[in-house]
């Protein structure tokens, strides 16, 4: 109880917690659109409880992780060697991930160009997709980043409440946000595909990030910024224009 009082009274565990917090945030934002993507799949009714129990299990797959801090700090060892390569179980882990957000991100953009007619109809883009297949998709990415964000919270701080704050606190924010960014994407089919590229360029960084090509994550969100800023200009014109012909019918 002393060292937490103490460890409350530090500025620079605030300083670590505000921006562990806030890098806890920004890896989720992977996580929570492969979850709203998915969930969109589903019939209406089943999607809110899906986005909630899949992050739910993020929250748990993290917080086991952070009680075998020990442990995933041996997943950075080497582990396996492959054409004189040497590869972690946290490298084997990422490139398992990336690969399949990248084989997940390209067939449903594959969908969607060979159905481009049916997208106009919302009714008949729903892919059978059930509550329980939807939720095992969503825990196997759930393990990969929560590897990822656990390995990322060791290397930031070495106190475990910090932690534990962290990732309950970005995890919750999650939490609000899953909703709120499902209806968006689901209000706006362009954004589908917009957020679909987003997953198939983080599947290749996760590929690259197993390959030990360590990819600098300001670059990736920054890409990933500007091209929803553009898409959201576009979104401004195409609702000028529909405007425009709105009155000029009139």
């Amino acid at each position: 109880m002393d060292s937490l009082l103490t460890l409350a009274a530090d500025p620079a565990a605030w300083a670590a917690l505000l921006t562990l917090v806030v890098m806890e945030i920004v890896l989720g934002i992977d996580n929570l659109i492969f979850i709203s993507i998915l969930s969109n799949k589903l019939p209406e009714a089943q999607r809110a409880r899906v986005q909630r129990m899949g992050i739910m299990l993020a929250l748990v797959l993290r917080l086991a992780l952070l009680g075998t801090v020990a442990w995933i700090a041996q997943l950075t060892a080497p582990a396996v060697t492959l054409f004189g390569h040497a590869f972690s179980w946290r490298d084997l882990i990422l490139l398992g991930g990336g690969l399949f957000l990248v084989w997940k991100a390209t067939s449903e953009i594959r969908h969607h160009v060979v159905h481009a007619e049916e997208v106009r109809d919302k009714a008949s883009t729903t892919v059978q997709l059930t509550a329980m297949a939807a939720i095992g998709q969503i825990l196997v990415l759930d393990i990969v980043f929560s590897v990822d964000s656990i390995i990322t919270a060791v290397g930031m701080t070495e106190h475990m409440p910090i932690m534990f704050v962290a990732v309950i606190a970005a995890v919750t924010v999650m939490l609000f946000a899953a909703n709120p960014l499902s209806r968006f994407i689901d209000r706006n089919p362009t954004i589908v595909m917009l957020a679909l590229g987003f997953l198939l360029v983080i599947g290749m960084t996760l590929i690259a990030e197993g390959f030990g090509s360590h990819v600098p994550k300001a670059y990736i969100y920054a890409a990933m910024a500007f091209s929803a800023f553009v898409e959201a200009l576009n979104m401004l014109v195409r609702r000028a224009n529909s405007k425009r012909m709105v009155s000029a019918e009139q």
